[in-house]
Order: structure tokens, then sequence, then C-alpha cells
């Protein structure tokens, strides 16, 4: 299940009308400098030096990849993978372009998560996004660097750097949503086992977080090229900030393991609760099958018919016997009692 993208109060609407496109703007000195009005427009801006074009699309269609590809001169296969829209979490450089695939996440109503994608071309005097699946708008990106002419300054590694930094921060409210509810259940363990839903909302928080692992750890290696220098197109300036993205994956990862432990944890002490109430259970009946069967011999002797039998011709014999049948199982219930079996 997938959430449905819903376009913030501030984002700009498609120019010229065009499906796909969420805003396409010219930058130069960290200052917008115009608006394309269609997609074509972007090769002019490109041997300007100082400028940045900074196109946004949402699931474009494939004539729409390839208009951007004619104008950027991307890479096949990176349009390819695009097309795609399932790709893992990767930073592949294609000559002096650079190809970023980063997994996005949000809650939904039913709360599971719904993932999305989104990829990423950085070259010279440019940045193309482009969102697939369940993914806030990045129009708060956008006003946000826009705020800061200084450091939009820096052109497209600033860009890429606030995009993902974005992506990462979207992270935090899926990781405390599930947390939420992890301590929800960690209380209800403590007071009695879990019903047979609540022990498969368990699993399903489990797999949901490995799901969010599996799109949170590949981004640490990705940030981590970035951070070090591995990539050429990227100003050792802009080094630090990549850090800083690095930190913040490190600290969702750690998050995401802790609760992954948590849930474990929680999955067999109440495994083992319920195998406690089991034993209890067992124990309490083994013990009252231990004091009826008293009665049952002792009745059983008696209903054998015999003719030579002492007691039966005893007066108070009837009386003697209950009282034996009482003595011994009170005794037993007693022993019982105090081993803690009733």
């Amino acid at each position: 299940m997938q959430a449905e993208p819903s376009r913030d109060a501030h984002e700009p609407a498609p120019p010229g009308g065009t499906p796909g496109v969420i805003a396409a703007s010219v930058y130069a000195g960290g200052r917008k400098v115009a608006e394309l009005a269609a997609i074509e427009e972007a090769s002019a801006w490109l041997g300007n030096p100082g400028h940045v074009v900074w196109i946004g699309l949402y699931e474009p269609t494939d004539e729409l990849l390839t208009r951007v590809q004619r104008q950027f001169g991307l890479h096949d296969l990176a349009i390819e993978d695009a097309h795609k829209a399932h790709q893992r979490p990767k930073l592949e450089q294609y000559g002096d372009a650079l190809f970023i695939v980063a997994r996005t996440a949000q809650m939904v109503d039913a709360g599971g998560i719904a993932f999305g994608e989104t990829h990423l071309f950085i070259g010279g005097g440019y940045v193309v996004s482009v969102r697939h699946g369940a993914s806030r708008s990045y129009g708060a990106v956008r006003l946000r660097a826009e705020s800061c002419p200084t450091t939009l300054s820096h052109g497209e590694d600033y860009i890429l750097y606030a995009v993902l930094d974005f992506i990462v921060d979207d992270y935090r409210p899926v990781v405390d949503s599930i947390r939420t509810e992890v301590d929800a259940i960690e209380d209800r363990i403590l007071k009695l086992t879990l019903a047979q839903e609540q022990v498969e909302r368990l699993y399903l928080l489990r797999r949901d977080l490995l799901r969010l692992r599996t799109a949170v750890v590949p981004l640490v290696d990705v940030c981590r090229r970035l951070e070090h220098a591995e990539v050429l197109s990227i100003d050792p300036e802009m080094q630090p900030l990549f850090r800083d993205v690095t930190d913040h994956v490190h600290r969702v990862q750690e998050d995401i393991d802790s609760l992954r432990e948590v849930l474990a944890f929680a999955f067999e002490a109440n495994l083992m609760m319920g195998q406690a109430q089991q034993t209890a259970t067992t124990r309490r009946l083994a013990a009252w099958a231990a004091i009826l069967a008293v009665p049952t011999a002792i009745a059983g002797v008696y209903g054998m018919n015999f003719d030579y039998m002492p007691e039966l011709k005893w007066r108070y014999g009837y009386y003697a016997v209950l009282a034996g049948i009482t003595a011994i199982c009170g005794g037993l219930f007693w022993r019982f009692r105090r081993n803690g079996w009733l």
C-alpha cells in the first residue's frame, strides 16, 4: 500500500501544465533567475557559468524522461533505472555526472510503512530529482534553499545535500511512530500475554522494520562516498555537510536495530509467559487429579463386592473411611498449596 502524494501548499504548479513536472527553475548566485516554461529550455542555461538548473519530477512518463535525457545528456543506464523505479539505494558515477537512488518512507493510515524512491541526476549545472511512490514533496526543500542564497550559491552540491538530508529526516517520524507502538506492546506484555491479533501486529512491525532497514542501510555507503571525496564532482567544501547526513543515517539505523531487538525480546517474553501459564495450569490440574485419585481408589476397593472385608461389618467403618479420605485429601491439598501448585 502506498500513500498518495500530496502537493504542498507552497509547491509550484507544473510549468506549462506538463504532467509529471513539479518545478523547474534556474538559479545563479543562490537566487532564482528564471522559471522554465518547458523542459527544452534547460539546455540553453547549461553553458552559463554559475547557473544551475533544478528540475523536480513526480512519476514521469517514459516520454518525459527521454526529453530530460536529451537536455542533459543523461546516461542510458541511469535513465533505464529511473524507468523501473524498483532500485536498491546506490550511487553511480557516469563521467562527471552522478546518479543516486534513495528510498523514502511514510506511515500510512493502516499503521504500515509505505515506501517510495527518489532518483537524483547531478551534473555540471543541473539537478534532476525524480520521485516515485510514497514521498513528501521537495517543495519545502526548495523554499528553504531559496531562503538562504549563500548556501544555495554552492549549486548542485548543496541541492544534493538538502534533498538527501530531507529524505533522512523523514525517516525519523516513521521510527518514532513505531517506537510508540513498541512501548505500548512492552507495557501490555508485562501485564498479560498478548492476544492473537496483537502477536500478528508484533510480527508485522518486525517485518516493516526489516524493510525500513533495507532502505536505510545502503544509504550509509552512499553518504560515506560523498563524504570522503570518493566522488570527484563533489566540492570538498560541501563534504562536511554529507558527514552530517551520514551521522543522521547511522542514528536511524541504530534506532531501527534497537527496536528490532526489543520486538524480538517482546516476542520471546510473550512466548515464555504463555508457556509459564500453561505450566501453571498443568500443575494445577495434576494436583487436583492426585487429590481426586484418593477417594476414587478407596471407593473402587469397596466397590468390589467382597464378602469377607472386616470393615463391612464394623459399625463405624463408613465414618472411618470418610475420615481417612478427608485426612489424606486435606494433607495433599496442604502440600500442593505450600509448593505453589494450587
